[in-house]
């Protein structure tokens, strides 16, 4: 090869690295956590149970962090009152279902219209009162977590009903056959695969065909290979287990959701306008308050079903839930490449670092780190993440 290609590889492998760096990241940590935890005897991130329970463990960061990405693209505005209104809802429901035996559709449905009202007040301050999204959602964090204490009166309600656990905290396929639920789900894994790959190429003909830019055939593949290989191996995984939690079609669902509306629709695209210069937005004819409530309004859904979720998994709902779980949504975002300033990031950025707080959590919980040092070593992660922003942003302007 000549100086003139190795210098065009070079450069090609640079942008790749520059423009996946958080998922490289992802991959480091991981390799870290596996060789601490060979190394100190304290077993492996790779067991079949492990990996399920990391999926169920975190798909509370997962539906937060979605709907708290909107909120920072709407100009860097966050939500502290995600985990408070996560205790609330589950309070409700602990109160409706396991009290007074009410059906578990209606109280579901009930509790996620109480979670979009409650968004709904914060988006109704925020956007057409115009108080800063900061003390609207600390009021609210008071407030809501307040109410739930009340609710709870300081109690824990338990247990739910198995039907309950079964939608929220159950297992794909139903069978005890051990065989039957690798081929299943190993059948599903490739499945997923197949629709990724089928999805790819459909784009990259689409943009061809309007004379958009596309990555290489080279990187195409390369990119297939990885994420069929880390479907593959997660399923694996999964198969040897009880199967595929109902918890990750619930997150696959959210996820897949979110990103076609962030990347695809008019109004995902306004988010990103407001964020971007809220004054040339509203010029250019943008409804900036309607898609500032909306974010919020949204926000406030999502913590229902994040509830919902958690008192499944719980199988109980108690004045301690949601604690510091806006924290793990917010770090989740700064960590995926939203920016603090607004107007940037995507849905699968936010994935990327709702999983990377998911293995820091589980590799410290693996690792035994005393939870009075978990805190600061995930404060650490996120003023890095942030600072990692700000700093190349700085760098961009005097570029």
């Amino acid at each position: 090869m000549s100086d003139f290609g190795r210098a065009k590889t070079a450069s090609k492998l640079a942008g790749i690295a520059k423009k996946n760096t958080m998922f490289l990241a992802l991959i480091l940590v991981i390799v870290l956590f596996e060789m601490l935890l060979r190394a100190t005897g304290n077993g492996t991130l790779f067991i079949p149970s492990n990996i399920s329970n990391l999926i169920s463990q975190n798909a509370y960061v997962v539906i937060l962090a979605t709907g708290m990405l909107l909120c920072i693209l709407s100009g860097g505005n966050i939500d502290l009152s995600v985990g408070a209104v996560v205790v609330f809802v589950g309070a409700i429901a602990g109160q409706m279902i396991v009290t007074l035996g009410m059906n578990l559709y209606v109280s579901a449905f009930l509790c996620l219209l109480v979670g979009l009202a409650v968004g709904a007040w914060h988006g109704f301050w925020i956007a057409y009162v115009r108080i800063p999204a900061f003390i609207v959602t600390l009021a609210g964090m008071m407030l809501w977590r307040g109410a739930a204490w009340i609710i709870l009166d300081g109690l824990t309600i338990s247990p739910f009903p198995e039907n309950y656990l079964a939608i929220f905290s159950g297992f794909l396929p139903v069978t005890d056959n051990k065989e039957l639920v690798s081929t299943i789900t190993m059948a599903v894994a490739a499945a997923v695969c197949v629709i990724f790959v089928a999805m790819q190429l459909v784009g990259r003909y689409t943009r061809k065909k309007k004379n958009y830019a596309v990555e290489d055939t080279a990187t195409l593949i390369g990119k297939c290979v990885l994420v069929c290989a880390v479907v593959l191996g997660v399923f694996y995984f999964l198969g040897q287990y009880k199967g595929v939690p109902v918890v990750l079609i619930m997150l696959t669902v959210i996820v897949g959701a979110y990103r076609y509306y962030t990347a695809r629709t008019v109004p995902g695209r306004h988010l990103y306008a407001l964020g971007g210069n809220e004054k040339a937005a509203k010029l250019s004819g943008v409804n900036t308050n309607k898609i500032l409530f909306i974010s919020y309004a949204n926000m406030g859904f999502l913590s229902a079903f994040t509830a919902l979720v958690c008192v499944g998994r719980f199988s109980s709902a108690f004045p301690a839930l949601g604690n510091q779980y806006e924290m793990d949504a917010i770090a989740s975002c700064y960590i995926g490449g939203a920016s603090a300033y607004g107007g940037t990031g995507t849905v699968f950025g936010t994935l990327i670092g709702a999983i990377f707080m998911g293995v820091l959590n589980n590799g410290m919980s693996l690792m035994h780190v005393d939870q009075n040092w978990q805190m600061p070593i995930k404060g650490t992660v996120l003023l890095i993440a942030v600072a990692f922003d700000v700093i190349s942003k700085k760098r961009g302007r005097t570029s």
